[in-house]
Formats: C-alpha cells, structure tokens, sequence
C-alpha cells in the first residue's frame, strides 16, 4: 500500500439531533395563527350526522344517494353510452363478498355476480337498458342488481352502480 492511498483525516462536527423550538411550532391557542391552523367544519358542526353502518350496507359509487329513479338511472346509462361504454346488468342474491366455499387466501365467493343475459354491444339508447331493467326486475324481484360499464378498449369495468337491493335483506354474510 503506498502512502498516497490514505487521505488526511478530515475534522467533523458530531451530529446532535435536531433542535426544537416549541414557541415556532405550536402557537399559543388564542392567537389568530392557531385558528388558521386548527380544523373546523363550520358553525354547525352539532348538526352534521354520520353514516349508520350497522345493518347498512353501502354498493359503489351512487348507493350513498338515496335509491334512483328510472330517469337518474336513464342519465347514468345515457353517461355511459356517450363514453362509448358498454352497459351490462348483473345480479346476486347476497350482493357482497364473503368466504364460504373455500379459506384459501385470496379466494372469496360473491366477487362476481351472476350476468343478467349478455353486455348490451351495440346499445345507442337507454331505453333499451332500462327494458332489460325491468325483464330482471321481474325474473329476480330479491335480488341485488346492478349496472357496469366495460370499456372495451381499455378492457376494464369503468362504472357500476346498484339499480334494486332488496326489501328483506335477512342475509348477512
């Protein structure tokens, strides 16, 4: 080893932590500063209600509203068609995913509902969709039904939204 290999030592100071400085971080409660940084949800927080999630089962995107009407649901379908989406109905007598067949991880039964006939391919109206609507309606009346969207140049669901739950919703899986 030669002696050029080794450098000279060079002096640094230790690192002693980070410093803190209370008065910066927390302003004192009755400052203008501590109002700006505190969260409110406005005057009349006393009033808001919070979502009951016993024996409330809540389905994608829309099941927050209540159930929609057969205009909304002609809007939604008419949405779809102009995106070019292709509608599809589904139903399940459960209508949420549980484990009953089988343990194993990743398996669950219920992840997929049963196709009510084919996806519509060539719909250009929503009239067409809320017939097939009312035909599963009558064929399935306790039953969970629900609407998709598939895009099919991207190959994925791109909406869904339930149309029916039903009135006696004893099962809870």
């Amino acid at each position: 080893m030669s002696s050029g290999t080794f450098a000279a030592p060079v002096s640094v100071s230790a690192y002693v932590g980070l410093k803190i400085n209370v008065k910066r971080l927390l302003p004192a409660k009755d400052s203008i500063a501590w109002s700006k940084k505190t969260v409110s949800n406005g005057s009349r927080t006393q009033c808001m209600k919070t979502w009951n999630p016993i024996n409330n089962k809540k389905f994608e995107t829309l099941s927050y509203l209540p159930p929609l009407s057969d205009d909304s649901i002609a809007k939604e379908i008419d949405y779809m068609i102009r995106k070019g989406w292709i509608p599809c109905l589904e139903f399940d007598e459960v209508g949420a995913v549980h484990r009953e067949n089988s343990r194993m991880p990743g398996y669950y039964d219920g992840r997929y509902w049963t196709l009510w006939k084919l996806p519509l391919f060539g719909c250009t109206d929503s009239s067409q969709v809320l017939n097939e609507i009312v035909e599963c309606k009558k064929a399935y009346p306790n039953a969970y039904i629900r609407c998709l969207a598939f895009d099919n140049k991207h190959q994925g669901q791109c909406m869904a939204f339930v149309i029916q739950q039903p009135t006696n919703t004893s099962s809870t899986k």
